[in-house]
């Protein structure tokens, strides 16, 4: 069940954080040329791909799993905790969904994409602040479960999928349900980080790994219970 949940936590968190770096290489690459978008982009992978390795020996390189265990937790629960809230923010209409199309348009506008140089910068951050997110969940899935190669080569695939949807149709891929992937996602971070976080403290789990989709049904439910209540509370 770990491997599986790692695999679709993984695949979700990359999706939609390549999704939105998508947008960033299309609105650059129509300003410079694709050659140059995409040498931007894949410099900017080839980072992430070393920060992957480097984080997944300086956990492995922590001597107690205990320790390894809770500050990966920590993480996760921040991380969790950030996607989870703001789904539920957009959810309960509180906060504006994000549109691709409108961050297109406004990049696409941009002075920024004026000069060659400049828009290679631009491509190049674009995709690394996305993928940092990414590097993130892969290296403590990964490294948590002994599995960094299956975490990674889940990001690959969401890579592939994205950039293979985004180059048929070029165009932002604005009606990919963000909001509902971070909803998922942020609730299966943090059954992960809950999970890792009391095992670490000594707690024993009496239905092992079974607990893991217990916990993310539990925020699931929290979180749709939190967008009603909000829903139906006075503005």
């Amino acid at each position: 069940m770990s491997d599986i949940s790692v695999i679709i936590t993984s695949f979700l968190t990359a999706g939609v954080e390549w999704v939105e770096a998508f947008t960033i290489v299309l609105a650059v690459a129509l300003a410079i040329g694709w050659p140059r978008a995409v040498l931007a982009a894949f410099a900017a992978l080839a980072v992430l791909a070393l920060m992957t390795l480097f984080g997944a020996h300086a956990v492995s390189a922590i001597g107690s799993m205990r320790v390894a265990q809770f500050i990966i937790a920590v993480f996760l629960l921040l991380f969790g905790l950030r996607w989870l809230a703001k789904a539920i923010a957009r959810g309960a209409g509180l906060k504006r969904l994000h549109d691709e199309t409108a961050a297109f348009a406004a990049l696409s506008h941009s002075t920024a994409l004026a000069e060659t140089h400049g828009a290679m910068v631009v491509g190049f951050q674009g995709v690394l602040i996305e993928g940092l997110e990414v590097w993130l969940i892969v290296v403590a899935l990964g490294a948590q479960t002994g599995h960094t190669d299956i975490a990674a080569l889940s990001a690959i695939a969401a890579l592939a999928v994205v950039a293979g949807a985004g180059l048929a149709l070029r165009a932002p891929l604005s009606r990919v349900p963000e909001n509902t992937v971070k909803f998922l996602v942020g609730c299966a971070i943090l059954g992960f980080g809950t999970f890792w976080l009391l095992t670490s403290l000594g707690y024993d789990w009496p239905i092992g790994d079974s607990a893991l989709p217990a916990l993310m049904a539990f925020y699931a439910l929290g979180g749709v219970a939190a967008i009603g209540a909000l829903k139906a509370s006075p503005q």
